[in-house]
């Protein structure tokens, strides 16, 4: 794939202290990540509970469950992170 893709980030809401909702700083560091990389992610929220698909070209390249993914991190060292990244690659 190229460098300058554009990535369509939806992401669903998730449980934290008993409040369901969309939020973003889980996906800090896979969007840091992506940008890193040279592609321009879109977010774009979901209701698929505790869900994260990365489209590319219309197509989902790669799905997660957020709450396993680090909150808050640059996502250097988040495993999650680095699959997404290696998927959008990828892509074609």
């Amino acid at each position: 794939m190229p460098k300058n893709a554009t990535v369509t980030l939806r992401y669903g809401p998730y449980r934290a202290c008993g409040i369901v909702e969309h939020r973003t700083s889980r996906l800090d560091g896979l969007q840091a990540l992506l940008s890193e990389d040279g592609h321009t992610v879109e977010l774009s929220p979901i209701d698929d509970w505790n869900t994260v698909e990365l489209i590319v070209n219309g197509e989902t390249v790669y799905q997660c469950d957020i709450t396993q993914m680090d909150y808050g991190s640059d996502g250097k060292l988040d495993k999650l992170c680095h699959e997404a990244l290696e998927a959008v690659r990828k892509a074609f």
